[in-house]
């Protein structure tokens, strides 16, 4: 098809033009019939989103997604890219990419009727047919709709009252495509009312122009529930108009959480070779996000994105790999103490409440680590209860009494070498036993982090206190301090 070059050419071969709403409804249709994946590496909505987004699509709807900050919003709506013709037909040199069959500008109208079956053809790939605006306070009907140029009237001495000297904005200039506003409730309320035609009509308003343009677009808007109170809010009339408002979420279960987290990093291969993460580490560091959205100290509202533990898992990778390179250790493996090296990529994008905020974001970040440990450590050993019977035996008494012994305390030094940090854990013997007997089938490679979690988490249910200070982390019995003071 892409051979043909004129109008002609073009009816000889039976093409048959369609709308963009038609067209992605009929590519839809044939991937549902052929089990075809719709929206490709979006995890979690198999069940909840996508079934309604396509829904909407079938409807041949325009499309309101409402959600917080990282759900992927924006993505979906450039995965419907995927739903288009490969190749679409335009008038060349056509500003706002006129149907040959259906034209609709004055330039393209009086160019067939020139030319006629002459009339040139270009083509259009669907990864051009996607226009995207974020929606600021500063964006104009102009900038949407269009103005009039008066450049343009200069150089083609034209009147002002000539349709001619309109410069078309972002909207007309993208018929026959996909357009997205993010973040609309941002727009100003008199902007969102110039979207009221074209919502409903389809067609633009330009100054006082006697101007009707059919467009054809598929219309796709962001929105953050939040955006409603704090900011601004979608005018009643227009979210009239819009067709269907689905609603997107968080993930669910860490199983999917980390399947968004491992497709979305970017980590290079040189740290995949170098560094080795345990299975428990990924999940600690989705149990940290999952902590972070029930935290008091955390605004609710504002959600916590999924970019959180996206920029994590960078952070994570990274402060391995610059303990090795420091140290000279040709393989690594991340451990729990590497989580504070995380501490960055969650403090700026945490919105913290009041309390939050007199607490401090380090802190409040730190704290979520030691509460992600407390709330995955029953999924491998036996619960710790806050209050035991005198004379009642843990299964964690060998290791309490072994820091107990411990005048000095135990330290974990950050630049330790990997050799020097299993050395010092090997020394506390009694976490061997407790690994043997309820973690046996563990590798020797994922053991030492385990170790160590095992310490934190009798941190967090304060059978022992930890210490961070510049070097590293010292652990010690919860009543070392007292009795050495006396």
């Amino acid at each position: 098809m892409k051979n043909i070059k004129t109008l002609r050419e073009l009816k000889k071969s039976g093409y048959q033009s369609k709308s963009i709403k038609d067209e992605l409804r009929d590519n839809l249709i044939q991937k549902l019939k052929n089990k075809e994946t719709t929206f490709e590496g979006v995890h979690g909505y198999e069940n909840t989103v996508i079934p309604e987004l396509e829904r909407a699509i079938l409807s041949r709807h325009n499309i309101n997604l409402l959600g917080l900050r990282g759900q992927a919003k924006t993505r979906l709506a450039r995965l419907m890219l995927n739903l288009l013709d490969e190749y679409i037909p335009y008038v060349e040199g056509s500003e706002i990419n006129d149907d040959p069959f259906q034209p609709i500008s004055r330039y393209a109208k009086e160019l067939i009727k020139d030319k006629g079956d002459d009339t040139p053809i270009a083509w259009m790939h669907r990864s051009e047919r996607f226009a995207e605006k974020l929606a600021t306070p500063d964006v104009t009907v102009a900038d949407i709709i269009g103005d009039v140029d008066p450049i343009k009237a200069a150089n083609l001495k034209l009147s002002y009252a000539d349709d001619r000297v309109i410069h078309y904005g972002m909207i007309p200039r993208a018929n026959r495509c996909i357009f997205v506003i993010n973040e609309l409730p941002d727009l100003q309320a008199r902007i969102q009312v110039a979207l009221f035609n074209i919502l409903q009509e389809g067609d633009i308003q330009i100054r006082g122009f006697k101007l009707r343009l059919p467009l054809d677009i598929q219309f796709l808007f962001t929105a953050n529930p939040e955006d409603y109170t704090n900011r601004g809010s979608i005018v009643t009339p227009l979210k009239d108009r819009i067709g269907s408002q689905i609603l997107t979420h968080y993930p669910a279960d860490i199983e999917t959480a980390r399947l968004i987290t491992e497709q979305e990093a970017k980590v290079v291969e040189a740290q995949k070779d170098l560094v080795t993460v345990p299975d428990l580490a990924r999940d600690l560091l989705e149990q940290i996000v999952f902590e972070a959205r029930e935290s008091e100290y955390i605004d609710a509202k504002s959600g916590v994105s999924a970019r959180l533990s996206i920029t994590a898992l960078e952070n994570l990778l990274s402060t391995a790999e610059r303990r090795a390179l420091k140290s000279g250790d040709e393989k690594t493996t991340v451990r729990l103490s590497d989580f504070v090296g995380v501490i960055p990529s969650i403090t700026g994008k945490l919105e913290l409440v009041y309390e939050g905020e007199q607490e401090g974001a380090a802190m409040v970040a730190y704290n979520l680590i030691g509460e992600a440990v407390k709330s995955l450590f029953e999924e491998f050993f036996p619960k710790i209860e806050k209050l035991k019977k005198q004379d009642e035996e843990t299964p964690y008494d060998d290791i309490v009494s072994w820091f107990f012994n411990q005048q000095d305390g135990f330290e974990l030094l950050d630049d330790f070498r990997d050799k020097e940090y299993r050395s010092q854990l090997d020394a506390i013997s009694p976490l061997d036993d407790l690994l043997a007997k309820y973690q046996p089938k563990l590798s020797k490679e994922d053991s030492y982090f385990i170790k160590e979690f095992v310490l934190w988490a009798l941190v967090e249910f304060k059978q022992l206190s930890k210490h961070r200070f510049t070097e590293g982390i010292q652990f010690k019995d919860p009543y070392g301090n007292f009795i050495s003071g006396i």
